[in-house]
């Protein structure tokens, strides 16, 4: 494609990043030019190589070379990304990656700790805050919870406590312990263990529970002891009397442990699994000595315009702004007299508003600074982190973000672009992958990769000036970006049956009711905290588990360490819901071995297929020699992982094609084994599409393979490491695995902004996809920012009217067209204008 004199001119030698060769995963020998000093904007299909270009090779190349300025034993201490794949890259510099990853949100972490906020603001209240009459001065660090120093020492700096009740660990007292009557004893032999154990100890563990003493019961439950005796297998009383008097070896030696310390050492080294099941036998409950402020009482005694700091860090980013600016301007009455700390107040005011502002201008000015980093998305996380680059105000980088616009509401996207320029003017320059239309029009300069993804992709189909990318025939986004395509006109349903909630609070959600139309499609909406993921992701599950927790399919989800409580009640319709699945962005894997094929469960009637040959029937092979997950088949110098990584000390981790196998997997007995002329790991490595001609007429695997390829994911190999699948390519995975199910309970599936990640021509798939399960009779309820997306709804629920302690309550609910008639609603001029061009009206 020809260049026009000004394209030509800002990608110069002298002016551009030059890439040579790139093969990064899919990349076809990329070569490209791209501009410095500018907004660039990578875009293209899901799993087209947008990321692979500019996070695995540019910036991936800029840190390599980096790290070798770097002394060799500062080495080892970087999370030190693989060497890319690429011929040469010039005109490169020092780059700097704000992705969507949560690596470093730790449950201690938080707003304040990350932005360095708090850093400061435990300075002033060191210095400036007023303490008690006879207080010495405290350190700065006498203000931190994760220091032993002002940690409180009930709860060690957590805020709160883990506690287990009598009454929820023996919720039937009319049973006897033999029953079951410690509901969270552990299962199986260990039950039985434990009650051996008792009734050797002496106890009656065929009475009900509650004619046992209460000294009795107190101790079972609670004791810190834990005392040893023999076990006889299958002996009452006399006969294991008779068996100790007669010197009979036991047939072992069981020690007792009190049900509490054995549910908490249960919960901690559990499973997610166990997690799931013993949490609700665990309350969590504000610390008692501190009141949940974390700190020690002499720290907590200081105060600061009259707060703690506690208080102080509990307050939103614009309620700090709006407290501290009397302080910045000196026009607080309490300002200190004494010169010099007068004026060490006003700077670290003026230093704390500056920064919070940041905050406030990426959109995140309702977070407080004591607000985890567990509890923010991943969009919100990555607006924090760049956030900290505006403040630390760096010149000639090359910072590489990945989809900033992912869960701001339309209107916060518009003002994303001043912070974003305010990095190109301060000398900079931005990459951003991004499927955002908006984003994408304001960019300087477009690459859109292409034209298809996986094999299908790694291309340039386009780079240059974005007016330019109309004229791209072969371009996916192009018809988005001109013509505003959207979904199709899906034909929507008037609701019949409700699911409704009252009195629901839960954060910064009090006091609500809302209702949910069962068996068909609604988007929650709404500004960026306004309660949306409160209601989808804590709420409703909490309630529904309430009256039946066997209802909540949730195999993926990891158990938080603590979670909001909640309230409310369900008054109709929670009996009609029978399953409730959240599918989100989270990994299927956390080892190469999972794949997609493991994962959605087709890969056992394959390896069965193979068990069936005549070949493997000789050799006495069974289908379980076919998995690269057990010793028998699988390659011994790998163990089945297909690659060989080698730690170097100083340098990034080498990894490689295992050449035992050749990056099979498997031994070469397994790999000797044939169905219709093909080994087990050339059936891995058929793309999901191929695979559909393979296994024609085999309806199990056709079944998956269908649901894969309606999401638009034929381009995926089947034995694809989880680890290599981005977070939308494995929310539509398991969304495929629930589509191929012949599921005839009534499913209520959660989504929280299910398009994130994804490019305009993956949500139309994704539309089609949740439209199936909606005519099956199931329910989808999903938070979503993309208008879109919304406009295809039965129902909305629009939350609001701002965020943090200004949202939370439902401004609007009702259909697409009666949301957007609501004029306190900040959704609805969205709304309108997508349902204008949905309907085709030009106005």
């Amino acid at each position: 494609m020809k260049s026009s004199s000004n394209e030509s001119q800002l990608v110069e030698e002298s002016h551009a990043i030059h890439v040579y060769g790139a093969q990064t995963h899919n990349l076809k020998d990329v070569s490209v030019a791209i501009p410095r000093d500018s907004l660039v904007v990578f875009t293209g299909v899901s799993g087209s190589g947008k990321s692979s270009l500019a996070f695995d090779t540019i910036y991936a190349e800029a840190q390599r070379r980096y790290i070798e300025s770097v002394a060799p034993h500062a080495r080892r201490l970087i999370d030190q990304a693989s060497t890319p794949e690429v011929g040469d890259i010039t005109g490169l510099p020092p780059a700097i990656a704000l992705q969507q990853s949560r690596a470093g949100a730790q449950e201690r972490s938080t707003i304040g700790s990350l932005t360095r906020l708090s850093v400061t603001l435990r300075l002033m209240f060191s210095r400036a805050g007023q303490r008690p009459e006879g207080a010495a001065m405290l350190p700065a660090e006498s203000f931190s919870a994760n220091n032993p120093q002002g940690a409180c020492p009930g709860c060690h700096g957590l805020g709160v406590i883990h506690e287990a009740s009598a009454e929820a660990m023996v919720p039937n007292d009319a049973l006897s312990i033999r029953q079951g009557a410690i509901a969270c004893w552990p299962n199986g032999w260990q039950a039985k263990n434990l009650c051996s154990i008792l009734s050797t100890l002496g106890y009656d563990v065929d009475a009900p529970w509650k004619s046992l003493r209460k000294k009795d019961r107190d101790w079972i439950l609670f004791t810190d002891e834990q005392p040893s005796v023999p076990i006889y297998v299958g002996r009452d009383g006399a006969k294991r009397k008779a068996a100790i008097e007669a010197g009979e070896q036991p047939d072992y030696t069981g020690t007792y442990t009190g049900a509490r310390r054995n549910l908490f050492q249960s919960y901690s080294n559990g499973s997610d699994a166990a997690k799931r099941r013993l949490s609700r036998f665990i309350t969590v409950v504000r610390c008692p000595e501190c009141q949940g402020k974390r700190l020690r009482p002499e720290a907590l005694a200081v105060k600061f315009a009259n707060y703690d700091i506690s208080e102080f860090s509990e307050l939103t980013i614009d309620e700090l702004q709006g407290v501290l600016s009397p302080y910045a301007d000196q026009t607080a009455r309490d300002l200190p007299q004494e010169p010099a700390l007068r004026e060490a107040v006003v700077r670290m005011s003026s230093d704390l508003c500056e920064r919070s502002k940041q905050l406030s201008n990426l959109g995140l000015g309702h977070l407080s600074l004591a607000r985890k980093t567990t509890m923010l998305s991943s969009g919100e996380l990555q607006r924090v982190r760049l956030a900290t680059q505006l403040i630390s105000k760096l010149f000639g980088v090359l910072y590489v973000l990945d989809e900033p616009s992912a869960g701001l509401h339309p209107g916060d996207v518009a003002s994303l672009m001043k912070p974003l320029k305010a990095l190109l003017h301060a000398g900079n320059s931005l990459l951003v992958v991004e499927h955002n239309l908006e984003l994408i029009g304001s960019a300087e300069w477009v690459v859109d990769v292409g034209p298809g993804p996986g094999v299908e992709g790694g291309h340039i189909v386009y780079s240059g000036f974005p007016d330019g990318l109309r004229h791209a025939g072969n371009s996916s986004t192009a018809k988005y970006l001109f013509e505003q395509a959207g979904p199709g006109l899906r034909r929507r349903s008037e609701p019949e049956e409700w699911l409704r909630l009252e009195a629901v609070s839960c954060n910064n959600v009090h006091g609500v009711d809302f209702s949910l139309p069962l068996g068909r499609m609604t988007v929650l909406t709404g500004v960026s905290g306004s309660g949306k993921s409160t209601l989808l992701t804590q709420v409703i599950p909490s309630l529904l588990e309430r009256i039946d927790s066997t209802r909540v399919v949730d195999e993926d989800q990891e158990a938080p360490a603590s979670a909001p409580a909640v309230e409310g009640v369900v008054v109709e319709g929670g009996e009609k819901v029978k399953r409730l699945v959240r599918i989100d962005q989270r990994p299927i894997g956390r080892t190469p071995r999972s794949n997609l094929a493991t994962y959605t469960g087709f890969f056992d009637t394959v390896r069965k297929l193979f068990a069936e040959t005549d070949q493997a029937k000789r050799l006495g092979f069974d289908a379980g020699r076919f998995s690269f997950n057990l010793p028998s088949g699988r390659c011994d110098v790998c163990e089945g992982q297909g690659r060989i990584t080698i730690e170097l000390m100083f340098m990034p981790s080498a990894t490689a094609r295992c050449s035992a196998c050749r990056g099979t997997r498997y031994n070469e007995q397994t790999l000797s084994v044939q169905w219709q002329g093909r080994s087990i790991a050339e059936i891995l490595d058929l793309t999901v599409k191929g695979a559909c001609e393979v296994f024609e007429g085999h309806e199990g695997i056709q079944r998956s393979l269908t649901a894969l390829m309606a999401l638009g994911l034929g381009y995926l190999r089947l034995g694809q490491p989880a680890t290599e699948l981005s977070g939308g390519e494995c929310q539509r995975i398991k969304l495929a695995y629930e589509l191929q199910k012949l599921q005839r309970a009534k499913t209520l599936y959660l989504m929280d902004e299910p398009t994130s990640g994804l490019h305009p021509a993956d949500m139309d798939r994704l539309m089609t996809v949740l439209d199936q399960l909606v005519q099956r009779g199931h329910t989808v309820l999903m938070a979503e920012h993309d208008m879109r997306i919304a406009v295809e709804a039965d129902w909305i629920i629009d939350l609001g009217p701002g965020a943090g302690l200004n949202g939370g309550k439902v401004v609007a609910a009702g259909t697409p067209e009666t949301v957007a008639a609501t004029p306190s609603s900040a959704t609805a001029p969205y709304l309108t204008r997508r349902l204008k061009k949905r309907t085709g009206d030009p106005g």
